[in-house]
Parts: structure tokens; sequence; C-alpha cells
């Protein structure tokens, strides 16, 4: 099957869009998400020895306290309006760790407030996680079936 030829038009539209559209620094966008990504992730261990040092959380608890923290300081800095800078100087660095899951889960619940809790917030609240959540829960049934049949088929 041959490429259509492009008309004058396409040629000309093209070369606009090329003109128009800003170079990428990949490197500058690769390193920021690396120092950010590094940066929450050292707040993180930071509270996860917080936690097990100054609370006396013991093993375990820790991890769980280190999460829940970090939810909520991406909820928090999403509500105050900080997260969206962060994500657009930072890119993947803000979206990977579980901060960005928060604000994943906080931007559309803000955005669509004013719509009531239930057509708007309860409606809007996992449009953008729900499809991280339907595919993670869908995986980690499929790995649990995998490991059942291998623990069976060992013994």
């Amino acid at each position: 099957m041959s490429a259509k030829k492009k008309t004058p038009e396409h040629r000309r539209y093209d070369r606009m869009v090329k003109a128009l559209t800003p170079n990428s620094n990949y490197l500058r966008g690769y390193l920021r998400a690396f120092w950010v990504g590094g940066l929450i992730c050292a707040i993180g261990q930071l509270l996860s020895i917080f936690g097990e040092k100054a609370l006396g959380l013991p093993d375990g608890s820790d991890a769980m306290f280190t999460s829940i923290a970090l939810i909520f300081l991406g909820t928090l800095l999403t509500g105050i309006g900080v997260y969206d800078d962060i994500g657009r100087y930072a890119g993947a660095g803000s979206i990977v760790p579980i901060t960005g899951f928060a604000n994943s889960m906080a931007s559309p619940a803000i955005e669509f407030r004013r719509e009531g809790l239930i057509l708007g917030v309860g409606a809007k609240l996992f449009t953008v996680a729900g499809p991280v959540l339907v595919y993670g829960v869908s995986a980690s049934i499929v790995v649990g079936i995998i490991d059942w049949l291998v623990g069976r088929a060992a013994r």
C-alpha cells in the first residue's frame, strides 16, 4: 500500500507546524524528572526513618505511615495548586511516585466538586486513576493464579 502524496496545502501546513513547534530538550527533561523523583523518594525515606525512630513504629508499619504521609502531601499540594507546577517542571518525576497517584485522584475531585458530591466528585474521582486500579488489580489476580498453579504443580 503506497502512501498518499501530500498536497501543497499539507506540505505548507507541515512546514508551519515544524516552525511553530518548540524543540524538546530531552536531557533537561530527564534530569528534572530524575532529581525531582529522587527528592520525593528521599522525602519518603526520611518519613520512614522518622516513623521508625521518632514514632517507634514496628517494621512494616513505617512503610504504611510513609505511604499515607506521601499521599497526604501529594493531595495537599494538589489542593493548593502547587503539584501542577511541579508536574509541569518534572514531568514523569512527579507522576511515577505515589504522590502522582494522589494527584491523579485529587485533581478530578477538585475540578468537579461544583457539580456535587455524587455526580461531580463521585463520578469523576476515578477518571484518571480508575484504569490504573483496574489493570493493577487484574494483573495481581493473574499473577496470583499463576503463583497458585506453580505452587500446586510443585507439590
